[in-house]
């Protein structure tokens, strides 16, 4: 980060009393020409609570010593110095945060850390801006020259103003809110992080002389206070814009970059930093809501905003809509959001949340758990105005409804990590199944079956009942899956891992439900026995035998009929030309490898079922030759010719299916069973 000095190991020491025998070991001491930083180090190897009280106590009994100290050693130079309190694997109880609070010690956990060090990648020394920004927010920088010629003008309802500034002026009070577990506290964050290609490129163009037209979006902080501007004397009548000098805050951190952070961070380490101007528009003290919509709408035709980071966004966004439907959509969003970000959840750093990285254990989407909270019964169901059927966990707001829905789920995964701590550990390398995207949401979905199982069965109350009672019932139908999962085999295992889409997912929920039922016997959800039914590729072999009979039947009548209306032109004249020209086509390629001519194909040959379709909808091949014979019994009233043929489209997807892994459902048997004697059976 272009610090100065920095110790060389554990063994530095400062006095912090006149007695200069009394010093305080040092882990990390770092400094430049304008600030020093202290920095004490716990690191712990799993995640637990800690219990700091000494520890604090002992460092803010000492820091009003430790800066004397370093006042007498460097007197000429008024040093800004901050304490921090770095820990790893701890995540610190209310009382050592009020400890660090008090002391006006800032505490760095791994993912603040993680962020500086990202972020240093990225930007190298200039990383340092956003660092004196967090840590010394709201202190005066008295060097910076804060007055700026300016135009304000109004816009949307709001008051702002347009003028240019050197960056490096810029760069000391900016801060960009980046969507990063290490900004959790200053939600709703919504910037990516800066990309390190993007920045060089902005660089070496501004080096080589070139400049961006277009202004940087900025919101100035000035904690509710109104902004200083000195109109000029000469102002344009009638006009409501004024000309005059801003005066901008000479605090760290009091511009939030809303967009535009490349373009800015694109001179901090250019020599123009301090003699190039760029164009801002700054607005005063906008909500962080109000940001995050004016950031959503600037990106929204860029399509600049990814799907997981707008989500992210819309946890904050939503939550207060006045559409209950967003409302929870926002609930959603926000236990996604808290069960990566909480070190206490089980899913802790398991969830790919803003820009973090994907990685073997992380690698569970946000939209995953949203989806699994979907398909659940904990919310209900919700149109834009009100609730439409109540479930098991609304409390009928978010806030009430998060404060008991969320330790729950906590609980839920928090039973299966403890149970089988290996199969946890392993994220999506190797065979690893039980926490990858499929398995999570199918976990979510039976924990939802469960409840209302318990809820009917046992009088369960979710929205009074401690979390630990609904616990005590939980288990008892947890255990059967415990059983499953220790019991799957390495192949089983990869084979399961191949569940893809909503199918896929729907078939682990559905194995899940049935493990628990084989020893649970009063727990048989909705659909349970219709779904397995429907998968035992019971009817498949008839069902392959009702098309491929449909399918010949269809061949010969349809050239009969064509023939007998068109003579021998009908191929020409009575099919489509998109059709007539497929067919050619695709009998020229597969003739073009056979050398017996008896075995060539015709393109009659190379039809599809959809091709019949198309063919019978044809110009008036409807009405004049296909009506009478294509329109299924009991449908003869009603509807156009695409209305009566959506039974051949039918048929295509269910012919277009593998059939040696895809079962053919009851009810597509009973309508193939049902084409199958109107076509075939009664023809005969």
């Amino acid at each position: 980060m272009g610090f100065s000095f920095l110790n060389k190991d554990r063994n530095f020491r400062l006095p912090y009393s006149n007695d200069e025998k009394l010093t305080q070991q040092i882990d990390i001491f770092v400094a430049d020409e304008e600030t020093i930083l202290i920095i004490e180090c716990k690191v712990a190897g799993n995640p637990k609570q800690s219990n700091f009280k000494e520890t604090i106590e002992a460092i803010g009994g000492k820091k009003e010593g430790l800066i004397t100290t370093i006042q007498q050693l460097f007197p000429d130079t008024k040093y800004k110095i901050k304490f921090i309190f770095a820990t790893k694997n701890y995540y610190l109880s209310e009382q050592d945060n009020a400890r660090l609070n008090n002391y006006g010690i800032i505490h760095f956990d791994e993912e603040t850390l993680k962020y500086y060090r990202e972020l240093t990648k990225h930007l190298g020394t200039s990383a340092k801006y956003q660092l004196l920004g967090s840590i010394f927010e709201g202190q005066t920088i008295p060097e910076l020259d804060n007055r700026i010629p300016a135009i304000k003008g109004k816009m949307g309802g709001y008051t702002y103003y347009s003028f240019s500034i050197e960056p490096e002026k810029l760069l000391k009070i900016g801060y960009v809110l980046h969507r990063n577990k290490a900004n959790r506290k200053l939600m709703p964050t919504y910037q990516r992080l800066i990309k390190k290609s993007r920045l060089k490129s902005v660089q070496n163009f501004v080096d080589n002389g070139g400049f961006f037209p277009n202004s940087i979006i900025i919101n100035i902080d000035t904690n509710g206070k109104s902004v200083r501007f000195d109109s000029a004397g000469n102002q344009v009548e009638k006009s409501i814009s004024r000309i005059g000098i801003l005066h901008l805050p000479k605090k760290y951190r009091s511009a939030y970059i809303i967009d535009g952070q490349h373009r800015l961070y694109g001179y901090a380490n250019s020599p123009y930093k301090a003699t190039n101007c760029i164009p801002v528009v700054a607005f005063i003290n906008l909500e962080r809501t109000q940001q995050v919509k004016l950031f959503m709408q600037i990106n929204e035709n860029q399509k600049a905003v990814p799907k997981n980071l707008r989500n992210t966004l819309n946890s904050d966004l939503l939550w207060n809509s006045e559409n209950r439907t967003e409302q929870i959509k926002a609930l959603k969003l926000q236990i996604a959001l808290s069960l990566g970000e909480e070190m206490q959840s089980p899913l802790y750093d398991r969830i790919i949340i803003g820009e973090n990285i994907k990685s073997a254990t992380r690698c569970i989407t946000i939209d995953t758990i949203k989806v699994g909270l979907d398909r659940g019964n904990f919310f209900g169901t919700f149109d834009k105005d009100s609730i439409k059927t109540d479930g098991t966990f609304y409390k009928g707001n978010n806030d009430a409804t998060l404060e008991r829905l969320f330790p729950f789920i906590v609980g839920c995964f928090d039973y299966i990590k403890n149970n089988l701590p290996e199969e946890w550990a392993k994220g999506d390398a190797d065979d690893g199944f039980l926490t990858i995207n499929a398995n999570i949401e199918s976990l979510l979905r039976l924990f939802s079956d469960i409840v209302d199982h318990i809820v009917k069965a046992k009088g369960v109350n979710p929205k009074v009942d401690s979390t630990q009672n609904v616990m005590q019932e939980m288990v008892f139908y947890l255990d059967p899956i415990i059983d499953f999962y220790k019991n799957l085999t390495s192949e089983s295992k990869i084979e399961l891992k191949k569940s893809y889409g909503i199918a896929g997912r729907t078939k682990v929920w559905r194995i899940l439900q049935r493990e628990i039922s084989k020893v649970r016997s009063d727990f048989h959800p909705d659909g349970l026995d219709k779904y397995w039914k429907d998968e035992d590729k019971r009817y498949n072999e008839d069902s392959f035998r009702f098309i491929r009979d449909i399918e010949t039947f269809m061949k010969e009548d349809f050239k009969t009929k064509l023939e007998q209306v068109y003579g021998s032109q009908w191929f020409k004249r009575g099919v489509p030309k998109a059709v007539y020209d497929k067919a050619n086509q695709l009998a020229s390629e597969k003739n073009y490898e056979i050398t017996d001519v008896s075995e060539e194909y015709s393109p009659w040959d190379c039809l599809t079922l959809i091709d019949y379709r198309r063919i019978a909808t044809y110009g008036s091949n409807w009405r004049d030759i296909f009506e009478k014979y294509y329109t299924k019994p009991g449908e003869e009233k009603g509807g156009n010719k695409e209305a009566k043929t959506e039974w051949m489209q039918k048929l295509e997807r269910i012919r277009n299916n593998n059939f040696h892994t895809y079962s053919v459902k009851e009810e597509e048997f009973e309508f193939l069973s049902e084409l199958h004697k109107w076509l075939i059976e009664t023809s005969d």
